[in-house]
């Protein structure tokens, strides 16, 4: 009867490490939003790090973290490093990209895992409305995917993103 509890994990624990082999090797997270203003009104809240206090989700999880900014004031080159508490972690972004229409930044996460990533925003104008995307991607390592089957990035990143993008609104509509 041990035997074959035994051989039983051994299988279970085989098939979990071959779904993680087999998952992809990039992930992609991404949401949107419709903003009654044009481009150009919030496009200064995106593209400088210190607006970001008053309308990203992350910023509200640690009021207490600290910031540190470096830099460019804002646009290409300025450079944004925190230090939180557990659930916010440490890490750094610097804005890689810069125009009217999309701002990329390199996200790069030290606790309380090291992961680099991608994050872009994206303002397309639609009308008297501007339809602004908030996108995540970056490379799975083994062990993210491995995580993945029983983490998902997916509803732990997506439903921030949403919070985020309904504050960077409501801040532009208001």
């Amino acid at each position: 009867m041990l035997k074959m509890i035994f051989i039983a994990l051994i299988v279970l624990v085989a098939i979990a490490l071959i779904m993680a082999a087999l998952k992809p090797d990039q992930f992609s997270i991404s949401r949107s939003v419709s903003v009654k203003a044009p481009p150009e009104k919030i496009f200064p809240l995106i593209n400088d790090f210190h607006n970001m206090q008053t309308w990203s989700a992350w910023e509200k999880i640690d009021p207490a973290m600290k910031r540190t900014y470096s830099g460019t004031d804002s646009g290409k080159g300025a450079q944004y490093a925190w230090e939180g508490n557990k659930n916010i972690g440490s890490g750094s972004m610097e804005i890689t990209e810069s125009s009217p229409t999309k701002i990329a930044m390199k996200l790069d996460f030290t606790a309380p895992m090291v992961a680099h990533n991608i994050v872009e925003f994206t303002l397309t104008p639609n009308g008297d409305s501007t339809t602004v995307t908030q996108g995540m991607s970056g490379p799975s390592l083994y062990i993210s995917k491995l995580m993945s089957l029983v983490f998902s990035m997916e509803k732990m990143v997506g439903p921030k993103f949403e919070e985020g993008l309904a504050s960077l609104k409501a801040a532009t509509e208001k």
